[in-house]
Order: structure tokens, then C-alpha cells, then sequence
């Protein structure tokens, strides 16, 4: 199984991007998939997670400014970011049934 994360980037607060997590080796159909975030000395958190019953939860620092999705045809899940922060500033990374991606940054600042 391998994952490319992509979509990080530089942004100013209070912008958007959406992050993409290809997926080889692996269909998403009934598959659990989280977005994780690290941010510099701080430990890996969960963000976004869709679970294979196809619940989807998100962390209480990015309820309602962040979507998880998927689109099984492409075998990707997203993760819509919207109203930026600085304090969302991290590299990013994916997880589908406990296979990582390599991360992408995302750094908010003006």
C-alpha cells in the first residue's frame, strides 16, 4: 500500500486549501481513513477521520472549518480546509487502514 499525500502549502489566515491522499494498493470502499496533523514540538493529533461505516468525526479545533471526503473511483480522500489559521500550521499526513502517507506541510502566515 502507498499513499501521496499532496496540496500543502503557503497560505495567509483565513484561506483554503484541500489536501489529496492517492492511494495505491488498496480500494477505499469500507475503509477507514484519518488526516493527522503534526505541528513543530508537538505530537501527531487526528484531525479528520472517516470510519468504515462511513462515520465522519473532527478534532474540536477544526469542526466546522474542516471536510473529510472521499471519491472511491480515484481511490483519494481529501480534506477540505477552509478559515485557516496560524495554529493550523503543521505537515500533514493521511492514514488509511494504518498505512501512512509521507506528509505535506501546510503553513498559514501572513
Amino acid at each position: 500500500v502507498q499513499l501521496q499525500a499532496s496540496g500543502g502549502g503557503l497560505v495567509q489566515p483565513g484561506g483554503s486549501l484541500r489536501l489529496s491522499c492517492a492511494a495505491s494498493g488498496i480500494t477505499f470502499s469500507r475503509k477507514s481513513a484519518v488526516w493527522y496533523r503534526q505541528a513543530p514540538g508537538k505530537q501527531r493529533e487526528p484531525v479528520a477521520w472517516i470510519t468504515r461505516a462511513g462515520v465522519i468525526g473532527y478534532a474540536g479545533s477544526v469542526k466546522g472549518r474542516y471536510t473529510i471526503s472521499t471519491e472511491n473511483a480515484k481511490n483519494t480522500v481529501y480534506l477540505q480546509m477552509n478559515n485557516l489559521k496560524p495554529e493550523d500550521t503543521a505537515v500533514y499526513y493521511c492514514n488509511v487502514e494504518g498505512n501512512w502517507g509521507q506528509g505535506t506541510l501546510v503553513t498559514v502566515s501572513s
